[in-house]
């Protein structure tokens, strides 16, 4: 509500029509997500950026200066709230994200920098905190709380700890702590991760979760027992409803690749569960889908898609984000002393926003921005965070073997789930060729190879993978490796392999495409190896140059880049691959590639 006297007394005198407002929308229908409703023939005044009255009528309250836009009974709707997401995910900015967002209709999020604090640390999540401070919309910021994901699993460029997170806390800006990753962690007691919840606990902020295991017996009941209050990472209905009943609020989300609504929105459409204990999120979306189909309104058209009221869907990410975090005294409902975020909408099921307001000036009409956004300078350190020792070499990516050549060797190999966070530990019988192992593309097993790429140490783990269904001598490497964020390459040939790292290093990091010798798919992402400051539908027509690239090797997975960087997450079951080995996340230990 009005945090100054003068606010307050600016919101009641042109509530009772003793002073004008800035601007009124007349005549739409009032999407009322604090009661359930629909309510024709509303108005809306609003002065200072915030909303003043709300009603049948704001005759009263205009003036000669006051601007007026007239609904014509088009449909008044909150801002729409992504409730967990990391930029760095659609390869741009924080500016070029909520560019190419907010014209849709989203004006609020509440984003984890943990990528760029797992290459920066402290002074990379600072630096986004600035930025997002300047943006015409709300950004707030998580603070990282897993740098590195998993210790001793990982090498990151920097660490994040107890200490770090009591500095944040008092950060403008900080809503809360970011996603509690190691989970393994929490429930076994770890001093640094109970440390980090404690200290946020007691500064009155959110503990994002994150609990990547189906196991929903006595570890998870350990892990909600430390303080997380959210989480995203639920595929099944089961996972939706445990979390619910202990407390948590659930997180469905429909990023680029991981698609989780479907299965657990069946808690509330088909078992009924209080649908206010639900959000909708994207987590991680990349800038093609954010250009070409959306942010926060895709994901509202799908949810309704699959069986959800509109006026549900629609409270999943407002009123019920809004008061997950603590501000729904200032946003994530129409209401007077709320921060005036409104969108005008002709139809709430094929939903497209025709005018956007954030804060109380319209930003966008029909998908065009009709005020600027701050220009931001990036210091030079920034843009230089790809260090190999040396170039690579297509040795480098060999698999080697003390097995006799022609004899069958098991190999533990990493089996990609098409649109889901985790993956499989496959076991595969490989033959072995002049003392070692090869890609075998017609089972469709190639090489991984994971390249430390923050201190120059020339570590280079290599692992086998399966399901991106190269046909051709290809490789694809890329900077954008969650969290630790190291080089990951995948290919079907060494040779291959190595000119698409020493590429990637070359333009200081990216995602790139190697087919017959060629580069046949690039986007440059400079910044810290995660992110470009170009606008986000340039980089998208960069990165659809990738994905067009992995067609043409013969994959055929929807956004295989998304399924690829987090290939090296050692949070996220069954199996993954690190700096430092291949890792069983069942049982957060290293395993051999080879069993020879």
């Amino acid at each position: 509500m009005p945090s100054s006297t003068k606010l307050t007394r600016s919101l009641v005198d042109t509530a009772m029509g003793r002073a004008p407002a800035d601007l009124v929308i007349r005549g739409g229908r009032w999407v009322s997500v604090q009661s359930g409703e629909i309510i024709p023939d509303t108005d809306i005044a609003i002065v200072d950026g915030h909303i003043a009255y709300v009603g049948r009528d704001a005759q009263h309250a205009i003036g000669k200066k006051t601007k007026v836009i007239e609904a014509k009974g088009r449909f008044l709707v909150p801002g729409l709230l992504d409730g967990h997401m990391h930029v760095e995910s659609g390869m741009v900015t924080v500016t070029e994200f909520v560019r190419a967002v907010a014209a849709r209709g989203t004006t609020g999020m509440f984003i984890d920098p943990h990528e760029i604090a797992n290459v920066f640390g402290l002074r990379g999540v600072k630096l986004m905190v600035d930025e997002a401070q300047k943006q015409p919309i709300h950004v707030w910021v998580q603070m990282p709380s897993c740098v590195p994901s998993a210790p001793g699993l990982e090498t990151p460029g920097a660490s994040i700890g107890p200490k770090e997170v009591a500095a944040a806390m008092k950060w403008k800006g900080i809503i809360g702590l970011g996603e509690m990753m190691n989970f393994p962690g929490v429930f076994m007691g770890d001093k640094n991760m109970l440390d980090e919840m404690s200290l946020t606990h007691a500064a009155g902020k959110t503990i994002g979760g994150h609990y990547a295991s189906p196991d929903l017996g006595i570890p998870f009941h350990g892990y909600v027992a430390g303080g997380a209050e959210d989480d995203h990472e639920g595929t099944r209905l089961e996972d939706a409803v445990a979390r619910v009943r202990q407390g948590m609020k659930s997180m469905l989300r429909y990023g680029s690749a991981w698609h989780d609504v479907a299965a657990q929105v069946k808690a509330i459409t088909e078992k009924k569960l209080d649908s206010r204990r639900f959000i909708l999120c994207t987590d991680d979306a990349h800038a093609q889908t954010l250009t070409y189909e959306g942010h926060m309104d895709r994901v509202l058209r799908h949810a309704i898609e699959q069986g959800l009221n509109p006026m549900t869907a629609i409270q999943m990410m407002t009123i019920n984000t809004a008061e997950h975090f603590g501000v729904s005294k200032d946003m994530g409902m129409i209401a007077p002393g709320r921060w005036a975020d409104v969108l005008i909408v002709e139809n709430l099921i094929e939903f497209s926003a025709d005018v956007v307001i954030a804060c109380g000036q319209v930003i966008a009409e029909k998908g065009k921005w009709t005020v600027d956004l701050p220009a931001t300078k990036y210091p030079r350190w920034l843009t230089r965070s790809v260090h190999l020792k040396r170039p690579l070499r297509a040795e480098d990516f060999t698999l080697k073997t003390r097995a006799r050549n022609g004899s069958r060797v098991e190999a533990h190999v990493i089996g990609v789930i098409e649109n889901q966070a985790p993956t499989r530990h496959l076991h595969e019988s490989m033959t072995v060729s002049d003392g070692e192992v090869r890609a075998d593309l017609k089972r469709d097993i190639l090489k991984i190879a994971v390249i430390e790429r923050h201190r120059g140490t020339g570590r280079v783990q290599v692992g086998l993978v399966h399901g991106f269904g190269f046909k051709a001598n290809c490789a694809v490497a890329t900077t954008v490796a969650h969290d630790s964020h190291q080089m990951i390459v995948v290919g079907a040939d060494e040779e291959s392999m190595a000119q698409a790292a020493n590429a990637l290093a070359d333009c200081d990091g990216g995602q790139i495409v190697i087919k017959d010798g060629k580069s046949i798919g690039l986007v440059e992402l400079p910044i810290a190896g995660l992110m470009s400051n170009e606008r986000a539908e340039v980089v998208a027509k960069k990165a659809e140059s990738v994905l067009k690239g992995f067609q043409s090797c013969g994959c055929e997975l929807n956004n295989p880049n998304m399924q690829l960087s987090l290939l090296a997450l050692v949070v996220i079951p069954e199996l993954r691959i690190s700096d430092r080995g291949l890792v069983d996340v069942t049982q957060f230990d290293f395993v051999p590639v080879l069993d020879d």
